[in-house]
């Protein structure tokens, strides 16, 4: 059985959610052969899927949103990009159908979520499976008339699925297809966390230990403003942070979500990974407020609701007004419950298997 995994290059939470599943989907099923097509970094796809083998096909199968960095987009620009894909689709998708004929093996594809990736299981006679927690018609649904075509289209192929994956802390998706509501999707930590404690000199206790993690595009953190906070530790993949007595540069290959075991509390923006990885280790979050892009209030929302936190805006973010001095304020609702990845996994490979008659192992 081959699962081919389209991926979007908009932002690493999509390469880790479905590194998540598809490392529990080799758990289950370790003789699938698991492909990833993405234009994600290899390093990055490398990192997340650890042990697990799989192939890479570099493929760039949607746009997402241009962002100017961690907490701003570029509509002019992703506008130009979405033209300059449309043209490229029709002969990587001739190229990637192609290449999958001939690997001769019973076929499902999976997307996160790429809307062309149903062109793909159209060509090639399989089944769709969409692993989401919004669609990109919701988000080009509100940057305003240049991008109702773009929403439009992309309804109109995610509609052709045949099963969503329905991931909490999403945003409202109407896609008219069967679904099945899945639980948080964090990896699982690889790293021993107290050899990570002692290379990275970090005290025994969690409290003062604070993760600044802002995705794969990072966010600018001016240093010398650790100097605010003398007291606490300040763990990222920044290296400007190591420059500060206060400061630890992540190990390279060693995800945030390894040292968050280690930390009382994280810095970050919007993020469906990111609150993932961070609710399953009880860490409290300091989320930086982000404009231009409509999942970003649907994630505070979600936060207040079901997790730990303090809401920062930019200006109190590059002030260092980080309030990490503050009691962190209790969730209004019940956390949300764990065990998405193996969720998602069983249900992949339950359609797979009655799809091509497969016998259940």
């Amino acid at each position: 059985m081959l699962i081919y995994t389209c991926i979007s290059g908009h932002g690493f939470g999509h390469g880790s959610r479905t590194s998540a599943v598809l490392t529990e989907l080799h758990r289950l099923r370790p003789s699938w052969r698991l492909v990833i097509s993405t234009n994600l970094p290899a390093g990055f796809l490398a990192t997340a899927m650890g042990p697990v083998p799989y192939e890479l096909r570099p493929c760039r199968w949607d746009v997402g949103v241009i962002q100017a960095d961690a907490l701003s987009a570029d509509p002019l620009a992703t506008l130009a990009a979405l033209e300059q894909l449309e043209l490229a689709l029709p002969e990587q998708l001739v190229s990637e159908a192609s290449w999958l004929q001939d690997q001769g093996q019973p076929l499902l594809v999976l997307g996160d979520v790429p809307p062309a990736a149903a062109l793909l299981a159209e060509r090639l006679e399989a089944k769709m499976v969409w692993l989401a927690s919004f669609g990109w018609e919701a988000i080009y649904g509100s940057m305003g008339p240049a991008f109702a075509a773009w929403a439009a289209r992309s309804v109109e192929l995610y509609r052709q699925g045949d099963l969503l994956l329905r991931c909490p802390l999403a945003m409202p998706i109407h896609w008219g297809i069967p679904e099945l509501q899945i639980g948080l999707t964090a990896g699982r930590p690889r790293c021993d966390a107290q050899q990570l404690a002692k290379q990275l000199q970090l005290p025994p206790r969690r409290e003062g230990c604070v993760l600044v993690s802002f995705g794969g595009l990072g966010a600018a953190v001016d240093p010398a403003l650790l100097g605010r906070w003398p007291e606490h530790l300040f763990i990222g993949s920044e290296p400007s942070l190591a420059s500060m007595p206060n400061g630890r540069l992540l190990p390279e290959g060693v995800r945030p979500l390894e040292v968050m075991p280690l930390c009382e509390r994280m810095i970050t923006k919007p993020g469906y990974s990111s609150f993932c990885e961070a609710f399953s280790a009880d860490v409290g979050i300091h989320l930086v407020h982000r404009e231009g892009f409509s999942e970003a209030p649907v994630l505070e929302e979600a936060l207040k609701r079901h997790g730990r936190h303090r809401l920062l805006s930019q200006a109190q973010f590059h002030a260092a007004d980080w309030q990490l001095d503050q009691p962190l304020l209790a969730p209004s609702e019940a956390p949300i419950p764990s065990g998405g990845s193996a969720q998602a996994a069983k249900a992949i490979a339950s359609l797979a298997e009655q799809h091509h008659g497969l016998q259940l192992a």
